[in-house]
């Protein structure tokens, strides 16, 4: 398995398990997950307070008996932010989040706390003081954000002083903006159109790692493109250079993912245990330029 250092800090493999669904399984079900993850090399946990409203987390740690031993053998990232119907970056429930993600997780310290969504209402000397709390406490000890912009992580950074190592957002072969606009500059066309202000080479500029949410997605939560009869064309690529790699179609949707230079962390949301195994092959292949850019246009997309 391939490691990266995330936001040039903390060294993670490239692929990530995320812990969304986890409040959906057994105990049983998800120590299997866990213990799959772990023997594939895949230790790196992504959660959030919000999933299951909690309970993905508490789940997480009972499942596992989580305890200093196998707390050592994984990296605990979690996100906080979002509240019911507004969003939340106040110092106070920053602080609060945290305390309450460490009890459900029954661990001591994050390796990794990230705002989730950005709250317009932000003021980044609170953050900077939330911020600067938990380092203190040992409570987390590496910070970044989730669904930001260049000038928005720009802001925090007015007052934070800890590096903002990660950045965590939507992308998979059928969700590209942040490509596009960079294939089609100065192009009057609807790819040419900056939505993110330049995300990906902000993000390589600032040696900020980008984490791959919703890798099999298409839309916004619309469905997986994979073995989709909507994508006729570009299942057909994808079986044709699976097959010549011998992985799954989900293998290489994640391969093409992290076939790119700026070293992007794919998060997986699966909670299949043979899906993991199969989709961690993944990271063991890398595409040619030619077949990289065979599957993005098979995905629809015209090069100017």
């Amino acid at each position: 398995m391939e490691t990266l250092k995330l936001g040039g800090e903390l060294a993670a493999p490239s692929i990530a398990i995320g812990c969304m669904r986890m409040a959906d399984l057994s105990k049983e079900q998800a120590d299997r997950v866990v213990h799959t993850a772990l023997e594939n090399g895949l230790n790196f946990f992504d959660h959030a307070d919000i999933y299951g409203g909690g309970k993905s987390e508490e789940v997480f740690a009972d499942a596992i008996g989580m305890n200093a031993s196998i707390r050592d053998k994984m990296i605990l990232q979690s996100k906080c932010g979002i509240r019911q119907g507004y969003f939340d970056f106040s110092k106070e429930h920053i602080i609060a989040s945290v305390d309450g993600i460490l009890k459900r997780l029954k661990t001591d310290y994050l390796d990794s706390l990230l705002l989730h969504r950005p709250d317009t209402l932000v003021e980044p000397d609170e953050v900077a003081a939330a911020f600067d709390e938990l380092e203190r406490a040992g409570k987390v000890r590496h910070f970044g954000v989730s669904n930001e912009s260049p000038l928005q992580i720009e802001l925090l950074k007015k007052s934070v002083k800890q590096k903002l190592i990660v950045n965590q957002l939507q992308f998979s072969v059928m969700h590209t903006g942040m490509i596009d606009a960079g294939l089609n500059v100065n192009m009057k066309v609807d790819a040419g159109i900056d939505r993110d202000n330049g995300i990906l080479e902000y993000s390589r500029i600032h040696d900020m790692t980008i984490q791959a949410w919703s890798p099999f997605q298409y839309g916004y939560f619309e469905g997986v493109f994979l073995d989709n009869p909507k994508f006729p064309e570009l299942n057909a690529k994808m079986d044709e250079i699976a097959e010549r790699y011998q992985v799954t179609n989900s293998a290489l949707a994640i391969a093409w993912i992290l076939r790119h230079p700026a070293k992007i962390q794919a998060v997986l949301g699966t909670m299949n245990p043979e899906r993991i195994e199969a989709i961690r092959k993944g990271a063991d292949i890398s595409l040619t330029r030619e077949e990289w850019y065979e599957i993005y246009r098979a995905a629809g997309n015209v090069l100017p």
